[in-house]
């Protein structure tokens, strides 16, 4: 699950930036939401696949810490990038002439950058006082359960939510698989021919 997350998402990004059709602010947002999805199962997974590996569940408390203040930073992210796609369709559908002006480059870079410092500073207003305080006692099993849903499986699942069902998506990768083909013989000392 976890290379499928980190290799669909890095397709993601590759594709929208060899593409310069798809140089669009919805692409934009979506390849900053493939980052960050590398980011959060990139923040917890590794450990938890060498916990497994290991049969150890130990964890140093500066460790802890620091996995957490990336964990929300990144999950914080998400969301944010989240409501910002949700602003950009919905601009592209109730006002579709007037799309590109009001969807401009600067705007949807200031877009980014905001999401990027409302999580920073949310988290340290509120998420350390939130995640230090004592928690209601949980069976381990379902809090587990529940962590792998949100860390591995929706991160995984965005590729194929936001863009591998989309027509222009599908159609930069075949032009993209086109290219390598002509570019990479099939077999050793024979070239392709166009």
């Amino acid at each position: 699950m976890y290379l499928i997350t980190v290799f669909g998402n890095l397709l993601i990004i590759l594709v929208v930036g060899f593409d310069f059709h798809l140089h669009t602010p919805m692409y934009f947002f979506l390849t900053n939401l493939s980052f960050v999805d590398i980011c959060v199962t990139s923040t917890t997974v590794p450990k938890m696949l060498w916990n497994i590996q290991t049969q150890s569940k130990v964890i140093t408390y500066v460790d802890c810490i620091t996995q957490m203040n990336f964990f929300l930073i990144f999950s914080g992210l998400d969301l944010y990038l989240l409501t910002i796609m949700a602003y950009d369709r919905f601009v592209a559908i109730c006002h579709p002439l007037h799309y590109m002006v009001i969807m401009n480059p600067r705007l949807c870079g200031l877009l980014v950058l905001v999401s990027w410092v409302s999580v920073v500073s949310l988290f340290y207003c509120t998420g350390l006082g939130v995640y230090l305080s004592s928690a209601d006692a949980q069976s381990s099993h379902s809090s587990a359960t529940a962590s792998v849903m949100y860390t591995v499986v929706t991160p995984m699942l965005n590729p194929f939510i936001y863009s591998l069902r989309n027509r222009d998506i599908k159609e930069a990768l075949m032009r993209l698989s086109e290219m390598a083909a002509i570019k990479v013989p099939i077999f050793p000392g024979l070239k392709n021919t166009p």
